[in-house]
């Protein structure tokens, strides 16, 4: 089932997010992040079980970012990302949004919904703001994907 985060769903998204984290393909996030960007979350939940997540983060008023998009290992290849993307792309237009960014090690993924590669150069420097906390800084590897909406 696709919905909304909500409060008591945090943990859980914490820890999946850790999994990845610790394995260097995302950022780790905080429970106080997480507690103040619930709002951005979608899960996909089976019988009490966060199969995924994404959030869409809002950087201006006509750029958001699709971050965080972690699909549990036993999951995985069944659509769980799929549908929690196409919720965040879907909420974009329904805001009015004109772009859609996202930082990735899976631009093949995201490309399936209309991103391209673009340098990270295109970027406004507001984005950046998350990139000091990332251990990989500033020697930053990840592939940035832009989608017009």
């Amino acid at each position: 089932m696709l919905r909304k985060a909500q409060i008591n769903d945090v943990k859980e998204i914490q820890k999946l997010l850790t999994h990845y984290a610790s394995r260097g393909d995302m950022l780790s996030r905080s429970l106080s992040e997480l507690y103040e960007a619930i709002r951005d979350f979608y899960i996909v939940e089976d019988d009490g079980l966060l199969l995924g997540v994404a959030a869409l983060h809002i950087v201006w008023d006509d750029l958001a970012e699709i971050r965080s998009v972690a699909v549990a290992e036993d999951a995985g290849r069944k659509g769980v990302g799929t549908e929690v993307v196409n919720a965040c792309i879907a909420e974009a237009h329904q805001l009015g949004l004109k772009r859609l960014f996202c930082l990735t090690y899976k631009p093949d993924f995201f490309a399936k919904f209309g991103f391209r590669i673009v340098d990270k150069s295109e970027l406004p420097h507001k984005v950046w703001g998350d990139c000091i906390k990332c251990v990989k800084f500033p020697d930053c590897d990840e592939i940035a994907m832009i989608m017009e909406l």
